[in-house]
């Protein structure tokens, strides 16, 4: 199998810290997967974003998750967080700190294994 770096040199991670109501961890998977996956999710739509999101789940925290994405620009990305929070997706109410809570942090990637080290690995 070939080896491929996470993200790619210049590009931005956007990375969202989900603490979610007790007890709703596996609900919040459940209807958060239900909207990503959407023709209504507008993330999917937008030529900026490079890989897709993935939804990970904290190993000492059952009710804590992050999202991460990689996307050429934080201005697009940030330009579609609007039209998310008019479609008022139906995980929003399961956040602990309401729907107020999803901002993310933005972060470059500075370094990224070029494709030739990682084919020879």
């Amino acid at each position: 199998m070939a080896m491929t770096a996470l993200a790619d040199k210049g590009n931005i991670l956007h990375i969202f810290d989900f603490k979610v109501k007790d007890g709703m961890g596996d609900e919040f998977i459940k209807r958060f997967e239900k909207f990503d996956y959407s023709d209504e999710n507008p993330m999917h739509k937008s030529p900026a974003q490079v890989r897709d999101g993935v939804l990970c789940r904290a190993s000492d925290d059952p009710n804590r998750f992050f999202l991460i994405g990689e996307w050429k620009s934080i201005a697009e990305h940030k330009e579609i967080l609007p039209l998310i929070a008019e479609l008022k997706p139906d995980y929003a109410p399961l956040l602990a700190d309401g729907p107020a809570s999803m901002k993310p942090l933005y972060v470059e990637v500075v370094v990224s294994t070029p494709q030739e080290i990682l084919d020879r690995a």
